[in-house]
């Protein structure tokens, strides 16, 4: 079955009760017993509701593995990996991360005697050498937020193997869409559902997706006894939004390739990350293990200070100045100030999160008023 046909149909049949094509919003706390444990699968809607359980087959289903899980929210899902780990444990993950990821790994995980490495992970060698007998999970984002880095999961997943470690893909980026890190040898996927897959700024979500039962068993035994899982309402809004997904990122890329082309010859534009340009680097790595190259770009404004980078991102009309990506309309976001605050300044700026950078979720709207907005708000 291919990607569309899953998106539309995975883990959804018609409701036995009514014939309802769509999943019904099972809205209920509890469930009918014929006798204690004798039941229909379903107890209590903290460990399993039926319209949660049909996303998290879908989800599962998009990411070519047998296992899902949807948490409260994309934090959620990354707290229940921690978990998987005990005091003295080691991580070893990127130094370009979203803000959220490093200030739960910095501190509240750290606060429990978990050691986090934060490294260069463009090259896939640069890993070995952070290995040694506590070291039990890797944990990537590609492309990464929001300096674009890539990340060859592929070769990562190969020394994860070899060392026996966990290799966790943060793959909100790309979507299931453009990237599938199971098929590249990850072993959990995670995503920040609230972003592309649900794609209509109207649900905070996340996900866990994996093949490997031993591992499954152990989150969903988190999930349940720690309760960070969705409600029913926002389960129903994300399977519609899944149901364009592909429609939704074939237009994202489509304007983001036109978009990044305008921005690469304005002459505001110091510097701008996009994986789809060829110097970009790692770009071959991208078009190895992406299907296409995303609406994500980050720009470095020629010159700008933080006043004039604030006046920019306050300036436009198409474009909306605000914090998430992924969704339908196109955002400018101030990672130095909202999504990556949480960041020393220092650690930000190492890796080129400087002041004057700014990131856009390329939006499906009409590609020239977008490049209009565009040209007036630099001008």
């Amino acid at each position: 079955m291919k990607f569309a046909t899953k998106a539309i149909h995975a883990g959804q049949q018609p409701d036995p009760t009514t014939g309802a094509v769509m999943t019904p919003i099972y809205q209920t706390s509890t469930y009918w017993q014929k006798s204690p444990g004798d039941n229909k699968g379903y107890e209590y809607s903290r460990g399993t509701n039926p319209t949660r359980k049909a996303l998290e087959d879908c989800l599962a289903a998009l990411e070519n593995c047998k296992y899902g899980l949807a948490f409260s929210s994309g934090m959620g899902a990354t707290d229940a990996v921690m978990k998987t780990l005990k005091p003295g444990d080691e991580v070893i993950t990127g130094n370009d991360l979203y803000g959220g990821s490093y200030r739960i790994f910095t501190k509240v995980f750290a606060n429990y005697g978990i050691k986090f490495h934060f490294i260069d992970l463009t090259d896939a060698d640069n890993v070995t050498s952070y290995i040694n007998e506590n070291t039990k999970l890797i944990w990537v984002e590609t492309p990464t937020n929001p300096m674009m880095q890539i990340v060859d999961i592929e070769a990562v997943s190969h020394i994860s193997k070899e060392h026996g470690l966990t290799l966790v893909v943060d793959n909100t980026f790309a979507s299931p869409y453009l990237q599938n890190p199971i098929d590249l040898g990850a072993d959990i996927v995670m995503h920040s559902v609230t972003k592309y897959i649900g794609g209509h700024s109207d649900v905070v979500m996340g996900a866990l997706l994996t093949n490997n039962e031993e591992l499954y068993k152990k989150l969903w035994f988190i999930y349940n006894a720690c309760g960070a899982t969705p409600g029913p309402q926002d389960s129903f809004l994300v399977l519609r939004g899944i149901k364009t997904l592909h429609l939704r990122m074939k237009a994202h890329c489509e304007n983001g390739e036109k978009i990044a082309a305008f921005l690469r010859t304005h002459p505001k534009i110091e510097k701008i990350y996009w994986p789809g340009f060829i110097d970009h680097p790692n770009h071959e790595i991208a078009k190895k293990q992406m299907r296409g190259f995303g609406g994500m770009i980050s720009i470095v404004l020629k010159g700008a200070d933080l006043a004039e980078t604030f006046r920019v991102s306050g300036s436009f009309k198409v474009w909306t100045l605000a914090e998430s990506l992924g969704g339908v309309e196109s955002l400018i976001n101030h990672p130095a100030s909202m999504t990556h605050g949480s960041i020393p300044k220092e650690e930000r700026e190492k890796v080129g999160v400087v002041d004057n950078l700014l990131r856009l979720s390329v939006g499906v709207e009409d590609v020239d008023d977008l490049i209009e907005d565009l040209k007036n708000a630099l001008g």
